[in-house]
Protein backbone atom coordinates (compact mmCIF):
# COMPACT_ATOMS: atom_id res chain seq x y z
CA UNK A 1 0.00 0.00 0.00
CA UNK A 2 1.46 3.60 -1.06
CA UNK A 3 2.22 6.38 1.41
CA UNK A 4 -1.17 8.03 -0.14
CA UNK A 5 -3.19 5.44 0.33
CA UNK A 6 -2.31 4.66 4.15
CA UNK A 7 -2.79 8.34 4.88
CA UNK A 8 -6.10 8.69 2.78
CA UNK A 9 -7.16 5.33 5.48
CA UNK A 10 -5.57 7.41 8.34
CA UNK A 11 -7.79 10.58 7.37
CA UNK A 12 -11.32 8.58 6.87
CA UNK A 13 -11.23 7.30 10.15
CA UNK A 14 -9.81 11.06 12.00
CA UNK A 15 -12.54 12.82 9.83
CA UNK A 16 -15.37 11.56 11.83
CA UNK A 17 -13.47 11.43 15.13
CA UNK A 18 -12.97 15.43 14.66
CA UNK A 19 -16.58 16.24 13.92
CA UNK A 20 -17.41 14.22 17.15
CA UNK A 21 -14.98 15.93 19.00
CA UNK A 22 -16.07 19.07 18.01
CA UNK A 23 -19.29 18.10 17.92
CA UNK A 24 -19.42 17.47 21.60
CA UNK A 25 -17.47 20.19 22.74
CA UNK A 26 -19.47 23.02 20.96
CA UNK A 27 -22.33 22.64 23.59
CA UNK A 28 -19.71 24.35 25.66
CA UNK A 29 -19.27 27.48 23.70
CA UNK A 30 -15.64 27.52 23.50
CA UNK A 31 -14.98 27.67 19.75
CA UNK A 32 -12.83 24.67 18.74
CA UNK A 33 -12.39 23.54 15.63
CA UNK A 34 -11.08 20.55 13.86
CA UNK A 35 -8.75 20.29 10.55
CA UNK A 36 -7.10 16.78 9.02
CA UNK A 37 -4.12 16.63 7.09
CA UNK A 38 -1.52 14.32 6.15
CA UNK A 39 -3.33 11.93 8.35
CA UNK A 40 -3.35 13.69 11.64
CA UNK A 41 -5.99 15.13 13.40
CA UNK A 42 -5.25 19.09 15.22
CA UNK A 43 -7.80 20.83 16.80
CA UNK A 44 -7.67 24.71 17.17
CA UNK A 45 -8.87 26.18 20.46
CA UNK A 46 -9.09 29.70 21.87
CA UNK A 47 -5.79 30.52 24.40
CA UNK A 48 -8.47 31.33 27.35
CA UNK A 49 -10.43 28.07 27.27
CA UNK A 50 -7.32 25.74 26.75
CA UNK A 51 -7.91 24.16 30.45
CA UNK A 52 -11.65 23.38 29.80
CA UNK A 53 -10.46 21.64 26.35
CA UNK A 54 -7.94 19.74 27.64
CA UNK A 55 -9.74 18.26 30.74
CA UNK A 56 -12.63 17.28 28.48
CA UNK A 57 -10.11 15.48 26.29
CA UNK A 58 -8.78 13.60 29.32
CA UNK A 59 -11.64 12.90 31.21
CA UNK A 60 -14.43 12.77 28.42
CA UNK A 61 -12.74 11.57 25.32
CA UNK A 62 -10.31 9.06 26.97
CA UNK A 63 -6.68 11.16 26.24
CA UNK A 64 -4.59 10.17 28.98
CA UNK A 65 -1.58 11.25 28.13
CA UNK A 66 -0.09 14.29 27.36
CA UNK A 67 3.27 13.15 25.49
CA UNK A 68 5.03 17.07 24.13
CA UNK A 69 4.21 20.46 24.49
CA UNK A 70 5.74 22.48 21.94
CA UNK A 71 6.08 26.00 20.13
CA UNK A 72 6.38 27.07 16.72
CA UNK A 73 6.93 30.66 15.80
CA UNK A 74 5.20 32.64 12.78
CA UNK A 75 6.93 36.09 13.08
CA UNK A 76 4.43 37.63 10.26
CA UNK A 77 1.36 36.70 12.16
CA UNK A 78 0.11 39.30 15.11
CA UNK A 79 -0.26 36.44 17.24
CA UNK A 80 3.45 34.52 16.17
CA UNK A 81 3.14 31.66 18.27
CA UNK A 82 1.40 28.72 18.02
CA UNK A 83 1.84 26.39 21.63
CA UNK A 84 1.20 22.35 20.63
CA UNK A 85 0.18 19.48 22.62
CA UNK A 86 0.72 16.32 21.79
CA UNK A 87 -1.91 13.71 23.35
CA UNK A 88 -2.84 9.79 23.08
CA UNK A 89 -5.48 7.87 24.01
CA UNK A 90 -4.88 3.54 24.21
CA UNK A 91 -8.32 3.00 24.20
CA UNK A 92 -8.64 4.59 21.07
CA UNK A 93 -5.57 4.02 20.05
CA UNK A 94 -5.73 7.37 19.09
CA UNK A 95 -3.21 10.84 18.94
CA UNK A 96 -4.47 14.14 18.47
CA UNK A 97 -3.17 17.41 18.40
CA UNK A 98 -4.03 20.66 20.18
CA UNK A 99 -2.89 24.07 18.83
CA UNK A 100 -3.76 27.43 20.59
CA UNK A 101 -2.26 30.91 19.71
CA UNK A 102 -0.76 34.08 21.69
CA UNK A 103 1.84 36.53 20.96
CA UNK A 104 5.23 37.51 23.43
CA UNK A 105 2.46 39.32 26.09
CA UNK A 106 -0.45 37.46 26.45
CA UNK A 107 0.19 34.26 28.75
CA UNK A 108 -1.39 30.93 28.28
CA UNK A 109 -3.19 29.44 31.18
CA UNK A 110 -0.86 25.92 32.53
CA UNK A 111 -2.04 22.46 32.45
CA UNK A 112 -0.04 20.90 34.82
CA UNK A 113 -2.79 20.31 37.00
CA UNK A 114 -4.62 18.50 33.95
CA UNK A 115 -1.48 16.43 32.45
CA UNK A 116 1.52 16.45 35.20
CA UNK A 117 3.91 16.15 32.74
CA UNK A 118 3.35 19.88 31.19
CA UNK A 119 5.45 21.21 33.77
CA UNK A 120 8.73 20.32 32.20
CA UNK A 121 7.41 21.08 28.65
CA UNK A 122 5.99 24.24 29.33
CA UNK A 123 9.07 25.87 31.05
CA UNK A 124 10.78 24.53 27.86
CA UNK A 125 8.72 26.23 25.68
CA UNK A 126 9.03 29.39 27.60
CA UNK A 127 12.59 28.87 27.88
CA UNK A 128 12.83 28.37 23.80
CA UNK A 129 9.97 30.95 22.84
CA UNK A 130 9.02 33.12 25.38
CA UNK A 131 5.98 31.87 25.98
CA UNK A 132 4.40 32.79 29.28
CA UNK A 133 2.52 30.13 31.35
CA UNK A 134 -0.29 31.98 33.75
CA UNK A 135 -0.32 29.30 36.88
CA UNK A 136 2.76 27.33 36.32
CA UNK A 137 4.25 26.31 39.61
CA UNK A 138 7.54 26.96 38.79
CA UNK A 139 8.12 29.38 35.63
CA UNK A 140 11.98 29.21 35.11
CA UNK A 141 14.39 28.35 32.09
CA UNK A 142 15.00 25.09 32.04
CA UNK A 143 17.79 24.23 28.80
CA UNK A 144 19.48 27.47 29.12
CA UNK A 145 21.32 29.21 31.78
CA UNK A 146 19.65 31.63 34.37
CA UNK A 147 21.29 34.83 33.17
CA UNK A 148 20.57 33.67 29.10
CA UNK A 149 19.24 36.75 27.47
CA UNK A 150 16.50 36.40 24.28
CA UNK A 151 15.06 32.91 23.51
CA UNK A 152 17.10 30.80 21.05
CA UNK A 153 13.76 29.31 19.31
CA UNK A 154 12.69 32.44 17.58
CA UNK A 155 12.91 33.00 13.71
CA UNK A 156 14.99 36.44 14.99
CA UNK A 157 17.26 35.03 17.34
CA UNK A 158 20.64 35.79 15.96
CA UNK A 159 22.41 32.66 14.55
CA UNK A 160 25.82 34.15 15.90
CA UNK A 161 26.78 36.06 19.06
CA UNK A 162 29.97 36.82 20.86
CA UNK A 163 30.29 35.23 23.52
CA UNK A 164 30.43 31.18 24.58
CA UNK A 165 28.94 29.65 27.75
CA UNK A 166 30.95 27.10 29.44
CA UNK A 167 30.97 25.28 33.22
CA UNK A 168 34.37 26.68 34.80
CA UNK A 169 35.50 24.01 37.36
CA UNK A 170 37.84 25.72 39.16
CA UNK A 171 35.63 28.69 39.70
CA UNK A 172 32.57 25.89 39.86
CA UNK A 173 29.86 27.96 38.08
CA UNK A 174 29.18 28.86 34.43
CA UNK A 175 31.29 31.76 33.06
CA UNK A 176 30.94 33.52 30.39
CA UNK A 177 33.60 34.26 27.53
CA UNK A 178 34.51 35.86 24.06
CA UNK A 179 33.89 33.42 20.99
CA UNK A 180 36.47 31.06 20.07
CA UNK A 181 36.86 29.10 16.94
CA UNK A 182 37.28 25.63 17.51
CA UNK A 183 39.13 24.68 14.35
CA UNK A 184 41.50 26.64 12.16
CA UNK A 185 40.51 28.16 8.68
CA UNK A 186 40.89 25.95 5.96
CA UNK A 187 40.94 26.73 2.77
CA UNK A 188 38.64 24.77 0.08
CA UNK A 189 39.60 24.04 -3.95
CA UNK A 190 36.49 25.28 -5.37
CA UNK A 191 38.83 24.10 -8.93
CA UNK A 192 36.95 20.64 -8.08
CA UNK A 193 36.11 18.73 -11.77
CA UNK A 194 33.05 18.02 -9.62
CA UNK A 195 31.60 20.99 -9.58
CA UNK A 196 31.47 21.69 -13.09
CA UNK A 197 34.49 23.88 -13.47
CA UNK A 198 35.63 24.87 -16.41
CA UNK A 199 39.04 23.52 -17.26
CA UNK A 200 41.48 23.96 -20.59
CA UNK A 201 41.04 20.86 -21.99
CA UNK A 202 42.74 18.11 -21.53
CA UNK A 203 44.15 19.12 -18.22
CA UNK A 204 42.21 18.87 -15.29
CA UNK A 205 43.96 19.06 -11.33
CA UNK A 206 46.40 16.12 -11.07
CA UNK A 207 47.07 15.06 -14.56
CA UNK A 208 50.52 16.70 -14.91
CA UNK A 209 51.35 14.01 -12.79
CA UNK A 210 50.51 11.21 -14.45
CA UNK A 211 53.85 11.01 -16.14
CA UNK A 212 56.02 11.69 -13.91
CA UNK A 213 57.46 8.30 -12.04
CA UNK A 214 57.61 8.55 -8.20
Amino acid sequence: MSSLAVQAQFEAVLTPMGAELVGALAGDGWGVEAQVAFGELTLVAPREHIVEVMTALRDRFGFQQLLDVCGADYPDREERFEVVYHLLSLTRNARIRVKVATDEVQPVPTVCHVYPSAGWFEREAYDMYGVIFAGHPDMRRLLTDYGFEGHPLRKDFPMTGYVEVRYDEEQKRVVYEPVKLTQEFRTFDFLSPWEGADYPAPVLPGDEKAGVKG
